[in-house]
């Protein structure tokens, strides 16, 4: 029993503890306990490392003199590394998010707007909070420089990649952390930076959202975190939900200092690449090393934010080593299956003409068919439809009448069914389908159209359709 802490609360509040009870301290070393008396609920915590602590207590009662939602520190006693704090309850946002979505994809209104609540409130400490604020009291360090980063590079490395047995080149892939590093330092470093935003440190109580554990804040860049929160792994927010918040959060940036969106943009999804990499090094730390094993279960999320993040963003830099690195995780079954992590499938089907070239999966994982159309019967031939495409009623009826294309697409619709049912078991994330024929306008179109409406019928996946040809 941790008698100093009830011993703090009876000299501060001059009242009488009647419960002391443990609590749940997730990935932290600190320890918690929630006391009561019988007018009182307060939390006491307990942590040995002296300089956390006063990062905290100095913090909190820099936010709260700034009208930020923190816990008020009522009283502490460094020398015993103990303090105590507002009881805020026990409910996290990441508790409410899995409360409310229970399992499925969808993104209700409810979480939309909690979400929009935070992340509006989000700048207030980064630049209203930055104000004023003792970075010597940050620890472990004062900013997120050049050698914070390289800092979470080699924890990644090093708790990650090697405890994994991923192959790199060190020297290589060393290099690309010097280059990464230097464009991640072009951005404004100036602001507060949080360090761990992330949905299990942001409480809610009497319908109002409020801030903990910023202990590790430091100055640095504003786009770290809100990739903290955007690409939190186990939220797993739609990432069509994670664009509109990061606008959201880019209106209140605005409103506070002047903000050039498509500067901030150019370096934001590097800042959610090293987010993901710290993260990752956290996971390999505590689960392969520790063998905390709940740790591994966040690693199929990060896996699918990363597949994201190849499929969709380009980098102006060269680093091919960590992009290597990268696809290794992506195309591992593996790492997508520990733990209980359920990921939504995209398939992503394409049409194409063979004249221009077979289309080559260099944003996924390389899976998928490419099926070869140019032996069904073709209506571009018949000069009545040579204008037309496979998206044309009068082509669509043509196609009725021909039993080859029916017979031809049950033997794809068998196929690909089996294919998306394993890839949803394994928790592959993104499986590229692709129909060619001479000119990618009537056979391929059709069997794609097709394909597509099987799949929204007899899935529950996500189908993106797209035309080559006709839509370039």
């Amino acid at each position: 029993m941790p008698e100093n802490l009830k011993k703090l609360f009876e000299d501060h509040f001059k009242e009488k503890v009647q419960d002391l009870s443990p609590l749940a301290a997730h990935g932290s070393n600190r320890e918690y306990f929630r006391l009561t008396s019988a007018s009182r609920s307060v939390i006491g915590a307990k942590n040995q490392d002296r300089l956390e602590n006063e990062a905290f207590v100095s913090f909190s009662r820099h936010f709260r003199a700034q009208g930020l939602a923190v816990p008020e520190v009522y009283a502490e006693d460094l020398d015993q590394h103990i303090y105590l704090e507002q009881d805020l309850g026990d409910l996290t946002l990441f508790d409410y998010l899995l409360d409310v979505r229970q399992g499925q994809a969808d993104f209700p209104d409810e979480l939309m707007q909690i979400y929009e609540q935070v992340v509006k409130l989000l700048p207030e400490f980064q630049i209203r909070g930055g104000e004023g604020l003792d970075y010597r009291k940050s620890y472990p360090h004062h900013s997120f420089d050049r050698q914070s980063m390289m800092w979470d590079l080699n924890y990644f490395k090093y708790y990650f990649l090697k405890l994994a047995h991923i192959q790199f080149n060190e020297k290589q892939l060393e290099q690309d952390f010097r280059t990464f590093t230097d464009f991640l330092l072009q951005a404004d470093g100036q602001h507060f930076l949080y360090r761990d935003f992330q949905s299990r440190n942001i409480m809610l109580k009497d319908g109002k959202t409020w801030f903990i554990d910023y202990q590790g804040g430091r100055q640095g860049a504003l786009q770290y975190d809100i990739a903290s929160l955007l690409f939190d792994a186990k939220a797993d927010l739609p990432f069509e939900a994670r664009e509109k918040l990061l606008d959201r959060y880019l209106d209140a940036v605005g409103k506070l200092i002047k903000v050039d969106r498509d500067a901030f943009t150019k370096h934001y999804y590097a800042f959610v690449y090293i987010r993901i990499m710290q993260a990752m090094g956290a996971y390999g730390y505590r689960g392969f090393y520790e063998r905390k094993t709940h740790f591994l279960q966040s690693i199929p999320y990060a896996i699918r934010n990363l597949e994201y993040l190849v499929r969709k963003i380009d980098l102006p830099i060269d680093i091919p080593v960590m992009m290597d690195v990268f696809q290794q995780l992506i195309r591992s079954s593996a790492f997508r299956e520990f733990g209980k992590a359920k990921l939504r499938l995209r398939v992503r089907i394409m049409s194409f003409s063979y004249k221009h070239g077979v289309p080559v999966d260099d944003r996924g994982h390389g899976g998928g068919f490419v099926f070869d159309c140019r032996f069904l019967p073709n209506p571009g031939r018949d000069v009545a439809y040579k204008k037309l495409s496979g998206n044309d009623q009068k082509v669509i009826d043509w196609f009725a009448d021909k039993t080859e294309m029916d017979r031809w697409l049950r033997r794809i619709y068998s196929l690909v069914d089996s294919a998306v049912t394993s890839y949803e078991e394994q928790n592959f994330t993104d499986l590229m389908i692709a129909f060619g024929c001479t000119g990618g306008q009537h056979r391929s179109v059709h069997s794609a159209n097709r394909l597509a409406a099987h799949l929204h019928e007899t899935h529950d996946i996500d189908v993106a359709l797209q035309h080559r040809e006709l839509d370039s």
